[in-house]
């Protein structure tokens, strides 16, 4: 079990473009259209399926909103900031 990191270790280590929201962190992806967005939450699925730990992720026309949380650890953990990282490299 991974544990929770504290406030300001979140603060800190989030990736460009995150933010934290509650328990979660979060970043919204814009794309030129519908496919170019449905090709990266394609490829996001794929890291997390790898990484056994997985987004919400919310499909709109030009935009994917990817949430993380350690749902079993009850808010973010490590393993949240690296899949950020991981998801980051794919665009």
């Amino acid at each position: 079990m991974a544990e929770l990191l504290e406030d300001d270790e979140i603060q800190s280590r989030l990736p460009d473009g995150w933010e934290r929201d509650g328990d979660e962190i979060t970043k919204t992806y814009e794309f030129d259209d519908y496919l170019k967005g449905i090709e990266f939450v394609t490829q996001v699925g794929e890291v997390a399926e790898e990484e056994v730990h997985h987004p919400e992720i919310i499909i709109n026309y030009e935009e994917v909103e990817v949430r993380l949380t350690s749902h079993e650890e009850g808010g973010i953990t490590e393993k949240d900031i690296r899949l950020a990282d991981l998801f980051d490299d794919e665009r």
